[in-house]
């Protein structure tokens, strides 16, 4: 019993084969999953998969690259939505200093107003971070992001914050990257995080793990990240599916 907190079935990559997608996923034990919608385009498409199928839920919010696009009509859009029985959390948001399409302090005013959403509405939040960490703990801290708490999206940090993450309420999540050769980081992490403060995803179509890294990932290679993380923790893969799952579960507060 895996569940994949974290895959983007919305997006054009599966637009040929989505119910195969869906039928690997579940043949590999893959029970739930969580589709993030980030834009005027993607959001949408995520409800509407989460309504078709039992066991899919769906995210809603905007993504930090495209924060100079969001309109206050588009936060109140999310609003509207977050009431829908399928949603289950308000994000991807957050911070990405990689790119450079959208401001550091648009970005910023973005990511502030999509947490004082979630604290109205009481959910979740997902949390987009690329080499941004301080800043991102800064605002979450300021923003008293306690309240509702979520997930650190993908966690590729030092150790060093995952304290202060877990202060606030958030659960680390961990995809590919942890099975990758020559990334620590994330292994160090899946070995020292809280059993009942982990979780896992994969990103797809993004971050595919070992062996199939460079190729289009999905939601049934998380089993390849449930397995990696079991290894290094000396536990059994049912063992890390059964926590991750039990915790994914208590977070989106669904059965």
């Amino acid at each position: 019993m895996l569940f994949d907190t974290h895959v983007h079935l919305n997006a054009r990559q599966f637009a040929e084969d989505l119910p195969e997608t869906i039928s690997r996923a579940l043949d590999a034990g893959v029970t739930r999953m969580v589709v993030v919608g980030f834009d005027r385009e993607t959001i949408p498409l995520a409800i509407k998969i989460a309504e078709q199928n039992e066991n899919i839920y769906a995210a809603v919010g905007w993504h930090p690259v495209d924060a100079i696009d969001m309109t206050e009509g588009d936060l109140a859009w999310i609003e509207e939505l977050s009431a829908h029985p399928k949603v289950v959390a308000i994000g991807e948001m957050g911070l990405d200093y990689h790119w450079d399409k959208s401001p550091k302090d648009v970005q910023k005013e973005v990511f502030r107003k999509q947490i004082h959403l979630a604290k109205k509405v009481k959910m979740p939040i997902i949390i987009h971070n690329r080499e941004a960490t301080e800043d991102i703990i800064e605002i979450l801290q300021e923003e008293d992001a306690k309240e509702v708490g979520g997930i650190m999206h993908c966690y590729n940090d030092s150790i060093d914050y995952v304290q202060a993450c877990l202060d606030m309420n958030f659960y680390i999540s961990l995809g590919g990257p942890v099975t990758f050769k020559n990334a620590p980081l994330p292994k160090e992490v899946a070995k020292q995080v809280p059993l009942d403060r982990l979780l896992i995803e994969t990103d797809a179509p993004y971050l595919a793990p070992h062996p199939n890294r460079g190729k289009r990932n999905e939601p049934a290679y998380v089993k390849l990240v449930a397995e990696k993380i079991a290894e290094l923790r000396g536990m059994s893969i049912e063992e890390i599916g059964e926590a991750t799952t039990r915790n994914a579960c208590n977070l989106f507060d669904v059965k």
